[in-house]
């Protein structure tokens, strides 16, 4: 019988690490909250045909809710090596498949790491959210789903629609390959320590049709370009780009644009033609 989340972190004197981007998730009620939200959404009672893999599980709130929905394996990656003993002690108490990695999540590709299909879920270290993110955006068509907590306006960044301040490369890179639907807010207090903003947790599910990966690298580059001078016309801000704005005006995209008045299917064009 495993102790409660609250217990387990003071019998291994675990206290959150600020370098690591830490912040506890111990409330089982918002934990297994979160894993009924994504099943629903699929429209699944289970993980059971899937290959789960979890980073930064710390001391496992939502690793308990997600072996309680009964994944075909489980894999966490954990920096911390406090939290390792955790795992190991979780891992004893179930019979699914469970590897344990010691290791940073950035420097592994997830898609080779794990059988298909494949669902990623995770608080994610705040430091390192949008790397991983736009690492796993690039393979999107290799997963089933992501369920991932960010802070709150990183998650408006993400599903920010044309013509907002929001509105960025990470809305683009996102909404080019997902279906992306919010599950569900959290308030600073559900965690440990409590950090100074709310969290927004949301569920990613790969389109049919997904641009290849050297297709989204240029959309990455061309983003990266126009919005870093988000307030210049086209003409200027994609200058860089050899032969691509004289493309514009047969992709009916006008010069006189700027960033945030492109779709991302607009985007994908130049991305396409470049």
């Amino acid at each position: 019988m495993l102790p409660s989340l609250r217990q387990t972190v003071e019998n291994h004197g675990l206290l959150a690490s600020k370098a690591l981007g830490q912040n506890f998730l111990l409330d089982r009620n918002i934990t297994d909250k979160i894993i009924r939200l994504s099943l629903n959404c699929q429209g699944i009672d289970s993980f059971a045909d899937c290959h789960v893999c979890e980073i930064g599980p710390g001391p496992g709130g939502l690793t308990r809710a997600i072996v309680e929905a009964a994944p075909a394996s489980l894999t966490v990656i954990e920096m911390d090596r406090r939290c390792i003993e955790i795992m190991e002690e979780l891992k004893a108490q179930t019979p699914i498949p469970f590897r344990i990695i010691n290791g940073d999540a950035l420097q592994y590709d997830l898609s080779r790491e794990i059988d298909a299909p494949r669902q990623i879920i995770s608080n994610l270290p705040y430091n390192v959210s949008v790397p991983l993110l736009i690492g796993w955006l690039q393979d999107s068509s290799r997963y089933r789903a992501m369920t991932l907590m960010f802070q709150k306006e990183v998650a408006e960044r993400i599903t920010a629609p044309t013509r907002c301040k929001d509105y960025g490369r990470l809305s683009v890179l996102a909404q080019l390959t997902c279906g992306i639907v919010k599950l569900m807010d959290l308030p600073p207090e559900c965690f440990t320590p409590a950090p100074k903003i709310w969290s927004t947790v949301l569920l990613f599910r790969p389109k049919t049709t997904v641009p290849d990966k050297q297709i989204l690298q240029k959309v990455e580059k061309i983003t990266s370009a126009a919005f870093g001078q988000r307030r210049k016309m086209l003409r200027q801000s994609l200058k860089q780009f050899p032969g691509l704005t004289e493309k514009c005006g047969s992709l009916g995209i006008s010069l006189t644009a700027r960033a945030e008045e492109l779709t991302p299917e607009m985007f994908l064009q130049l991305a396409q033609n470049l």
